[in-house]
């Protein structure tokens, strides 16, 4: 039986209170002594509270005023005790304000500091940390925070309220731990603004959110998820009205926002407020049919017909996300059999327990249950989305019974060929010099190289779809049709249905482009990808990271690599292996610097707060090594990009392996610094 911990904390209250605090349901497991002094009742809270290391139950919210908390802290830290006293006034969740209250019993000054004293910042289009107490983790607090810092940012955008409450903002939510709490503490929070909020009331896939902001016309969208981060993980990614997710200036003036409305409003923590609210609507029964119908009409009818008559056989693994229901969905709208379920990992569990690192990019390691089921079932492909569907791994089986599993940059090039191929088959007259296709400048160039075949246009973004959406954004703009892009990180957008990346449309693509080139064609997958090959180069990429959790460590190995030269301002290194392979030109996307331009000036955005730096080398190797801005990795992007006439890939293999094990030998020098190497 826990002991009751005793933390007197004085309110002040009008005696109105005293009997519903006397028989406070609300907490059951609180003692409250009541004492009058003079003329005004004193509450003494006594709440049984222990530390606990995950917090993912409901609890229902004591409906008295909070008054101000007058708690004295004796950290020796001004600036700590002030964060303290403000958590303790405004946090109302018992599980996180009984975990620093257990701190400060303990007098855990240290980690208490290292929770309070910093903040979440905008990162990947929103917030991803671990779920804790602390201004910088996931928590409810944190969450009603954030969701006033952007409707005060909505308010001050589009200051016509008639805007609001017929517009309003569309939240989605997976199915990880506190998803479904986070995303209805936003809806509150909106709700209480008068804005209309369409709040989805089961797990999504992210790509709905912005499908949904296109067809609604939302003013923005949330949508509550960490993607494939692991399972003590929840994010908050911020969509804006044209539906791509928030770049600069957006992130910067909400994370303002966000700081001039720290304090929750006495009504952001009552969710009875979603009981029989006009203004909350459920847009699942509206935008599922109407999503499915436009990825239909992506398809030509005559491909349409080759589905229905196709041998393949696909395996499906959503681990442990959201995305069986919706691929389950997607296969017969595009006469697609049904996939064959790997079992184990098909239903949504938030403990992602046959996956502890529920991301299809780590490959063999993570995939090993879908290799099991694909082989019991005789199946050829197969496709996996990461946990909230945004993303798509696909392999395909080899003659000896196994399987490869495509990189994300080989199955790229395999949807870029197909975009060009479904848009040449339903248009009378294709006009390639008005299509465009889209890339990150850590991907591969495999789309430049068929743009300078095939005359359509191809652009370079900054890492992230964030930038890639809203560069589709602006090539829309100009009168250009976008057929498809990506990033290496298994993201790919085939329309622009939805501008973002979508795991659910990506499959169904997948599936059909299998169907046509089994059916029209007698080919596999890898059979086409060495086709590709054939006409616009061979390209092969390495993909891969070395952890460091060390920061400075991080920014003395990247200042290292931009003052090589007797510690003077931009130069780099000039080669490998001692000159064997020279360095034609370097892009400093940290600093700014290129010495490929003639005023040394990068034309890609620069952003000072994460390292990025590209070597591009004379035979045509480039490699990128950058900082992630989610987990702490070193990673880096490689590729060799060789001319369609070159046909000795065995040796451009071995050269590209060669050459980056030396990168990161002489780069990144992980045996010096003690960096960690992934396998």
């Amino acid at each position: 039986m826990l002991a009751t911990q005793k933390l007197f904390v004085t309110v002040k209250l009008s005696s109105n209170w005293r009997g519903l605090l006397r028989n406070a349901g609300a907490f059951p497991n609180t003692v409250l002594q009541t004492h009058i002094v003079g003329q005004h009742p004193r509450i003494a809270v006594l709440p049984h509270c222990q530390s606990k290391q995950t917090w993912s139950h409901q609890f229902p919210i004591l409906k008295a005023p909070r008054a101000t908390a007058n708690l004295h802290c004796l950290s020796g830290d001004r600036e700590l005790d002030k964060k303290i006293n403000n958590w303790l006034e405004w946090d109302r969740n018992p599980e996180t304000w009984c975990t620093i209250k257990d701190a400060i019993k303990a007098q855990e000054w240290d980690k208490l500091r290292s929770w309070l004293m910093g903040r979440l910042k905008f990162g990947t289009a929103g917030l991803r940390a671990e779920m804790r107490p602390g201004f910088n983790a996931m928590n409810d607090l944190v969450v009603i925070q954030t969701a006033q810092g952007l409707c005060a940012y909505l308010k001050e955008q589009f200051p016509d309220k008639k805007k609001w409450c017929k517009q309003g903002i569309v939240i989605g939510y997976d199915s990880r731990h506190n998803s479904k709490r986070f995303a209805e503490l936003t809806a509150v929070v909106f709700l209480t603004n008068e804005f209309r909020v369409n709040l989805f009331q089961r797990f999504v896939a992210t790509p709905f959110v912005p499908y949904t902001i296109l067809r609604y016309n939302c003013l923005a969208g949330v949508m509550v998820t960490a993607s494939h981060n692991p399972k003590q993980d929840n994010g908050y990614k911020v969509y804006w009205s044209n539906g791509t997710q928030i770049i600069t200036p957006h992130d910067d003036a909400i994370y303002q926002c966000i700081l001039k409305n720290l304090q929750p409003t006495k009504c952001s923590w009552d969710r009875n407020i979603l009981i029989d609210n006009e203004l909350l609507y459920d847009p699942y029964d509206s935008i599922i049919p109407a999503y499915y119908d436009a990825l239909r009409r992506e398809i030509p009818s005559q491909l349409l017909v080759a589905n229905a008559d196709c041998p393949l056989s696909f395996t499906y693994t959503a681990m442990h996300g959201v995305g069986y229901a919706y691929v389950e969905m997607a296969f017969p709208t595009c006469n697609l059999d049904e996939v064959i379920p790997v079992e184990e990992q098909v239903e949504p569990d938030p403990d992602f327990p046959t996956a502890p690192h529920p991301n299809p990019e780590e490959g063999e390691k993570v995939m090993k249950l879908s290799i099991e089921t694909a082989t019991s079932n005789d199946s050829q492909i197969i496709l996996a989305n990461d946990p909230d569907a945004d993303r798509l791994a696909v392999g395909e089986i080899i003659d000896d019974g196994e399987y490869k599993l495509f990189t994300g940059n080989e199955l790229a090039a395999l949807l870029g060929w197909w975009a060009l191929e479904i848009y040449k088959m339903g248009t009378e007259k294709a006009d390639l010099a008005k299509c465009t296709m889209i890339s990150s400048t850590v991907s591969s160039m495999i789309l430049k190289s068929m743009a300078a075949v095939e005359g359509f246009n191809f652009h370079e973004t900054l890492t992230g779809f964030k930038w890639i959406g809203n560069k589709v954004i602006d090539e829309q703009k100009a009168g250009k049709k976008v057929l498809f892009a990506f990033e290496e990180a298994i993201g790919y957008m085939v329309t622009t249905n939805v501008i973002d990346k979508d795991g659910i449309s990506a499959a169904a693509h997948v599936a059909t482009m299998a169907c046509y080139l089994r059916t029209q064609k007698c080919m596999s997958l890898q059979d086409k990808l060495r086709d590709i090959y054939e006409k616009y180069g061979f390209h092969t990429s390495v993909v891969n990271y070395v952890i460091c959790s060390d920061v400075s460590l991080i920014k003395t190995i990247f200042k290292r690599l931009r003052t090589f030269k007797n510690n003077e301002k931009n130069t780099y290194p000039t080669s490998l292996l001692d000159g064997e392979f020279e360095i034609e030109h370097v892009r400093d996307l940290t600093t700014g610097y290129d010495s490929s331009k003639p005023d040394k000036k990068a034309t890609l955005p620069v952003n000072s707060s994460t390292q990025m730096i590209t070597f591009t080398f004379k035979n045509g190797f480039v490699i990128t090594l950058r900082t992630s801005g989610t987990e702490p990795k070193m990673k880096y992007y490689a590729e060799m990009c060789g001319k369609p006439e070159d046909k000795r890939w065995d040796e451009l293999e071995l050269i590209t392996r060669r050459m980056v094990k030396a990168a990161v030998d002489e780069f990144y020098e992980p045996e010096k610094n003690g960096l960690q190497r992934n396998s």
